[in-house]
């Protein structure tokens, strides 16, 4: 299902209660159609949400640690926040997959936060294995019962799952690129954009290409880079984006007027979006 490029512009803020708010305004990419244009994000307060969807399967195994407390004289990891976005492997509905070690809960605030952006949770199975507890939702627009689309209401969903994390989990902070803006604790390391910065296209099949993009993470990140590839007409079709403690990966599928991204047009793209994320500012629109 091809990701639509007509998307409501969510401005974001932080409120008093530590939650992102928004409000609305039309935004419509390069390339879009007339019928994209009319589609508009809707933020609700409605219905109350259900735990009974949660489906918890029993614990694997324990992640042990190897940096001291000088309080309780335990050792502890801090494990890599993982955030990802799936728009590909389910059809009617956007995947969201959360992992924080083991530290995680049954996340009722995270989905609660959810709802109020105008989306259901519509099925959540908590899992775990070596690499810690896996959170993951299925969420629906609460309006029309159809996966999320929009580029900048999946940016709102990854902005509001991240803030809630660190909101309960304030040691993750340092680990995030948000916690500069909105952790008390900021990462003590800095990501060089030119050496996080991978791009590549490869063909995935005669009538689409295969967009990878690894870079370091800002707020934003999702948006700009669809707003970059849609300018030059290029339309994206679905993909996964992945916020991986500093680092964001992206893997869209992409297509020119329903053909494969030949070479020259693959190098304008690639040529694009380098220039775009190794500028030293981002636009405050962008948040």
């Amino acid at each position: 299902m091809a990701v639509a490029m007509a998307a409501c512009s969510l401005g974001l803020h932080l409120s008093a209660d530590n939650t992102f708010r928004a409000f609305e305004k039309t935004t419509v990419f390069k390339g879009s159609s007339a019928a994209d244009a009319t589609k508009l994000c809707y933020i609700t307060h409605k219905t109350r949400l259900s735990s009974s969807g949660i489906t918890i399967i029993p614990r694997a195994s324990t992640v042990t640690g190897t940096v001291e407390d000088g309080n309780q004289g335990e050792t502890d990891t801090i494990p890599t926040p993982i955030v990802i976005i799936d728009q590909d492997s389910d059809p009617d509905a956007t995947v969201v997959e959360i992992t924080f070690g083991d530290r995680l809960g049954a996340l009722l605030d995270t989905m609660n936060a959810l709802k109020n952006l105008g989306l259901n949770v519509v099925k959540a199975n908590v899992f775990l294995d070596s690499s810690g507890k896996h959170n993951k939702f299925s969420i629906t627009k609460a309006d029309s019962g159809r996966k999320v689309e929009d580029p900048e209401l999946l940016e709102a969903i990854r902005l509001t799952i991240l803030n809630k994390m660190i909101q309960y989990h304030p040691e993750s902070s340092a680990q995030l690129a948000l916690g500069a803006a909105f952790g008390l604790v900021a990462p003590s390391e800095q990501v060089d954009v030119e050496i996080a910065t991978h791009i590549t296209i490869s063909d995935d099949g005669p009538d689409r290409s295969l967009l990878y993009v690894e870079t370091a993470d800002r707020p934003g990140l999702l948006v700009d880079l669809v707003k970059i590839i849609t300018d030059i007409n290029i339309a994206v079709e679905s993909g996964e984006f992945d916020t991986e403690g500093l680092l964001a990966k992206a893997k869209f599928h992409v297509n020119y007027k329903d053909k494969a991204l030949i070479k020259p047009l693959q190098q304008v793209l690639v040529n694009s979006l380098r220039y775009f994320l190794r500028r030293p500012s981002t636009e405050e629109s962008s948040f």
